[in-house]
């Protein structure tokens, strides 16, 4: 399954991509640091994250969890990651949405297509009615880039994620799939 844009295609992430993915971890790892839960060093092997890619893909085909790497059309380059998780059925329809950029292609509007790309996919495909995240208040980049594919804020929702070993605040955003 690909998801096209203008600049970026989202793929289901596969065995094979496990080294690439590695490589972008520990690349970004001091970058994704203050943004993230703590990793164990063992996070950082190519078994890791075979095991890791294994697990999401058994996940999608369940109807849980959909991961996909964010490339770059013109090189095929993996410069990041977005994922619906949590994904509910029945009276909910939902699920939330996650992802990370590589530093360095950051602020060149990948990760605004890549959103848009996934609430269509999750719209359109899934049939999902409501997809929410959650960014830190002071991640002021993370919630410019909801807000432009149609998130609106919703609230704060207190301390509910550990974030490098520190309950933080989160700032709420969803978007409603105005098409059912």
């Amino acid at each position: 399954m690909k998801l096209v844009g203008n600049n970026v295609y989202l793929r289901l992430l596969e065995a094979v991509d496990a080294g690439e993915v590695l490589e972008y971890e520990v690349r970004n790892r001091v970058f994704f640091k203050p943004f993230t839960y703590i990793k164990e060093e063992s996070y950082y092997t190519i078994e890791a994250q075979q095991e890791r890619i294994r697990n999401n893909k058994e996940k999608s085909e369940n109807d849980l969890y959909y991961g996909f790497g964010i490339f770059l059309k013109e090189t095929d380059a993996l410069i990041g990651n977005i994922m619906l998780s949590e994904v509910l059925r029945g009276d909910l329809q939902s699920c939330f949405v996650g992802y990370s950029l590589d530093e360095q292609q950051n602020g060149k509007g990948y990760t605004t297509e890549a959103v848009k790309l996934i609430v269509e996919f999750a719209f359109n495909e899934l049939k999902l009615h409501r997809i929410e995240a959650g960014v830190m208040p002071h991640n002021i980049g993370s919630i410019r880039v909801l807000e432009k594919a149609g998130f609106h804020k919703e609230g704060i929702a207190k301390k509910n994620v550990r974030i490098n070993g520190k309950w933080e605040d989160h700032q709420v955003l969803a978007i409603i799939n105005e098409n059912e």
